[in-house]
């Protein structure tokens, strides 16, 4: 007999969207139900396992520290399962390929995928998308067979390419004159934030976190609108940006890089799909 309750899988699949969209809106047209419906099922994990997951605003939604140790397990659940369907079905006849993404690449890198899919239609592509420090994390469980990620130069990778970056503002409403300068940032262990805020503290100005999100494209519409300075990669700069710099005293941000690690002794199909995000990504 079993001694622990069931998970339910698709309360699993809801929890996974909300966490990966930053949003309940997003999520319920991720999984086709209405928003009342994946708020529902959230809440009824929640109630299941006792403890909060989400933490709920009327700006953004956040994990806690017990839905962070979730989110590994409801993704691999839910691709056991998936998984499993597929190898009894033999539909999947070739196998899966397990690829992260970050959440700017996801949606430019699905041309390529689709391409890919149609030339092995009996291959089945499994993304993830997300924060880096899931991606990382998902990679040492061996969640993932290739990982395109951004990173700080150090681990050597297949392939990479430098990842510029800047020091973004609003240039309607212009937030890095204020006392303390309001801050646009990824949630603790995101990327660029260490850099942004030790940055500020070696100028010798005060500074306050005034608009925390897991979405990159949270950010930049929140630094563009004027919510505070941020530092993103060069990639992202809008129209309704300004650039801030040496002329403000800010350094320049050279260490990142956009690599590609792929699993060793991974399979020709992986390997082959490993060499495609390379050539795609200009990485060498």
């Amino acid at each position: 007999m079993n001694r622990y309750p069931m998970f339910n899988a698709q309360q699993l699949v809801s929890f996974v969207a909300v966490c990966e969209t930053a949003s309940f809106t997003r999520a319920a047209e991720r999984v086709c139900l209405s928003q009342s419906t994946v708020s529902q099922q959230v809440r009824r994990l929640e109630a299941s396992l006792g403890k909060a997951l989400l933490l709920r605003s009327s700006h953004e939604v956040r994990l806690t520290e017990e839905g962070e140790k979730l989110l590994g397990y409801a993704r691999r659940i839910i691709a056991l399962n998936g998984e499993a369907h597929d190898i009894l079905s033999e539909q999947w006849r070739d196998g899966v390929v397990r690829l992260g993404v970050p959440e700017d690449y996801a949606a430019p890198t699905t041309p390529l995928l689709a391409e890919f899919s149609r030339q092995h239609p009996h291959l089945r592509l499994d993304i993830i998308s997300g924060m880096n420090v899931e991606l990382r994390r998902a990679w040492q469980r061996e969640e993932l067979d290739i990982m395109l990620i951004k990173q700080p130069r150090g681990e050597k990778p297949l392939a990479a390419r430098p990842e510029p970056l800047l020091w973004l503002d609003s240039l309607q409403r212009p937030a890095f004159e204020l006392t303390p300068v309001p801050l646009v940032v990824f949630p603790q262990e995101g990327l660029y934030r260490e850099e942004l805020c030790q940055a500020l503290d070696e100028l010798g100005l005060s500074w306050r976190i005034s608009y925390c999100s897991a979405s990159l494209q949270a950010l930049i519409a929140a630094s563009a609108a004027g919510l505070g300075v941020t530092l993103l990669p060069a990639t992202c700069r809008q129209a309704q940006h300004r650039m801030l710099g040496a002329t403000e005293g800010l350094p320049t941000i050279d260490n990142f890089e956009l690599a590609l690690f792929c699993r060793e002794g991974a399979s020709p199909l992986q390997q082959a799909l490993a060499r495609a995000l390379i050539t795609f990504c200009g990485l060498s």
